[in-house]
């Protein structure tokens, strides 16, 4: 009888980010990707990543890490969970250098790193894997077959079906279908993103004709744009724009600088030197023969663009003879942040494009069109939809049972939950912690409970009272004080902290004379009386901070 196999999914079930699952036979494990979800609701946190709990603390043989492209939701968690092991890492040349990069940042020590070509075959811990070219908005993305004992397990990666891409990769549907008729696809594992979305998605190479129409028609103008620094593709296009209208060409952004010299040494990157404007060439130059290609396209808050907005940027300020593109499609969770930073730099003078006005962005991920060509392909006997929200989910076992696959072979599942795959099929064997591991910009967990102070301190304020009590009188040794911040109006500050107080105490005048003088059952009667008064006068909840000393 054949070892059965495992896959636990840590994240991206669910949700859009933080992408991770573990791949098991026989406690040999396989993790096929490490993200982070963006902390778009959580101040004071840099990182959101998977509960790593399950996969250090027990009886795992952790062996290898496959990374399928190098976007954040799949590679954000490495740092992290690469201080506290260190296996072998799989990816294509270009993922490898981000990820490099990314873990020279946080000090991490750097694992061994396999570069994987395009159909190559590996042996990757218990596991034959061969690699095949998708498309995707980065370079260098991999769908991977896993051959295991129980068959052959396919996961799509994010992919699209681009017949026209601008590298000329195009996803590898010929080899799934030689896969699927000379072996058979026993599990499939694919994106779900757009599996509500009709249709097939715009090649990429029709975005860059719209790009040249938006510099044409923007002649005169100083053009600044942002887009994802892995969209190497996009990169191009823009440079090709440039060039063909006689621009020069400045590159703004730590990850922007990085990745476009990364692509460029691979030879992803097709750019000229003497395109190339430096920083103090960019100073000097006319501005509206520039264009400056940079980071802020999602309102990141420490990004070129987001800086330009509100006047910090050190080398650009915005007026206007300004056009700024936003050549990206908002992430979910993240529109107000982006309109936010539109109406500043508007406030400044500058000229607004974006994918809403203008079809200057396409996603990279298949539409249903797509992922029905991608279940046709691999005819799998067994399917689970993956990467995406629960109603993308959903979205994408409706594609597989259109075809005729019957119902019992499709197994929803979200994060946390554990699979086995044996010689009767697929199911559902437990759950692990599906918990939000917080970390700051050090890498330092941030808890749950500090996360809540924050956004309640944000939300509602805080008021502070402060008690003294003297043990051996039995009574207060000082009329109690009271402050806070964002409760109520400034005017109205002094009269509802005198009620505060006397409240305060009534309580403890009753305690202290019944003989309490113990500090946690002091402090909780403060916070009470505080609260109770609060909620009826106000009915805000503002953080409570009661200070009981007792000398």
């Amino acid at each position: 009888m054949n070892s059965s196999v495992h896959i636990t999914f840590l994240g991206g079930l669910g949700e859009i980010g933080r992408n991770c699952a573990a791949i098991e036979v026989d406690g040999r494990v396989v993790l096929l990707d490490c993200g982070q979800l963006f902390p778009y609701k959580h101040p004071g946190v840099d990182s959101i990543l998977p509960d790593f709990k399950w996969l250090l603390e027990g009886d795992k043989n952790v062996e290898a890490c496959i990374v399928s492209h190098p976007h954040e939701d799949h590679i954000g968690g490495i740092p992290h969970l690469f201080r506290h092991l260190s296996v072998p890492i799989y990816g294509s040349p270009f993922t490898l250098g981000m990820i490099k990069a990314k873990l020279e940042s946080h000090e991490v020590e750097l694992p061994p790193f396999v570069a994987v070509k395009d159909n190559e075959t590996h042996a990757v811990g218990p596991f034959e894997c061969e690699f095949l070219p998708v498309t995707h908005s980065t370079s260098g993305g991999l769908m991977t077959v896993f051959r295991t004992p129980q068959g052959v397990i396919l996961h799509s990666s994010d992919f699209k079906l681009d017949p026209t891409p601008v590298d000329g990769r195009l996803t590898d549907l010929n080899r799934v279908s030689d896969i699927s008729k000379k072996e058979g696809i026993r599990l499939l594992l694919a994106d779900s993103t757009n599996a509500e979305s009709e249709g097939v998605s715009l090649s990429e190479s029709e975005i860059g004709p719209l790009i040249e129409d938006v510099f044409l028609d923007n002649e005169g103008r100083r053009i600044i744009i942002g887009t994802f620094s892995s969209h190497i593709h996009r990169i191009q296009q823009i440079a090709d724009a440039a060039t063909k209208t006689d621009r020069k060409l400045a590159i703004l952004g730590p990850s922007m600088i990085r990745n476009v010299a990364l692509a460029r040494e691979l030879g992803l990157l097709k750019l000229s030197d003497e395109i190339l404007l430096n920083e103090k060439e960019l100073k000097k130059f006319r501005s509206n023969k520039v264009c400056i290609i940079c980071t802020g396209s999602q309102a990141e808050p420490r990004a070129a663009i987001s800086m330009m907005s509100v006047g910090k940027h050190p080398l650009v300020e915005i007026g206007e003879n300004d056009t700024v593109i936003f050549s990206s499609a908002p992430i979910p969770g993240n529109e107000a942040s982006i309109f936010r930073v539109h109406n500043n730099l508007a406030r400044l003078g500058a000229h607004i494009i974006h994918s809403g006005k203008l079809k200057i962005h396409t996603t990279g991920h298949g539409k249903a069109g797509e992922l029905l060509a991608l279940h046709e392909a691999s005819n799998p006997e067994l399917f689970i939809p993956v990467h995406g929200e629960y109603t993308h989910l959903l979205g994408h076992e409706k594609i597989a049972l259109s075809r005729g696959m019957d119902q019992s072979k499709v197994l929803r599942c979200v994060d946390g939950d554990s699979v086995r795959l044996d010689e009767h099929g697929l199911r559902l064997e437990g759950r692990v912690s599906d918990e939000y591991l917080m970390v700051d910009v050090r890498g330092v967990e941030v808890s749950k409970d500090l996360v809540k102070e924050r956004v309640s301190l944000g939300g509602e304020g805080f008021i502070l009272v402060r008690v003294v009590i003297d043990k051996n009188k039995r009574k207060l040794l000082e009329r109690p004080f009271a402050t806070t911040l964002g409760w109520v109006e400034i005017e109205d500050k002094d009269e509802y902290l005198n009620e505060v107080i006397q409240e305060v105490e009534k309580v403890l005048d009753v305690a202290i004379a019944e003989g309490e003088f113990d500090q946690k059952e002091l402090t909780r009667l403060v916070r009470r009386a505080t609260g109770k008064f609060v909620d009826l006068t106000t009915g805000r909840r503002p953080m409570l901070v009661p200070l009981v000393e007792i000398n």
